[in-house]
Order: C-alpha cells, then structure tokens, then sequence
C-alpha cells in the first residue's frame, strides 16, 4: 500500500531505521504529490480481485 513517508514507521517498525531509509530515498530529490491514486497500486490491485474471481 502507498503511504506517506509520516506512516512509514509502521511498516519499518526501528524509528531510527525508518528515519534512514526515508532520509536516503529523499536526499536531493524532488517528492511530486499529485493527491491521485497510484495507476500500479490500482491496476495491481484489479488484477488480483480478477485471478480471485
């Protein structure tokens, strides 16, 4: 699931590991927030829903 770098603490469970990762995927980068839904998380997750059906 997409979450902001604010949740990620509660996928990468040391604060201070998730504080690293988040520190290195963002060093000098440019975060672009649409406020849209991922197109893969959305075409992943409609894909799975029709190998279940």
């Amino acid at each position: 699931m997409n979450r902001p770098f604010t949740e990620w603490d509660q996928t990468f469970t040391g604060k201070r590991l998730c504080q690293a990762i988040v520190n290195r995927l963002t060093f000098e980068a440019h975060i672009i927030e649409t406020g849209t839904q991922s197109f893969r998380l959305a075409s992943t997750t409609a894909k799975r829903k029709a190998a279940a059906a």
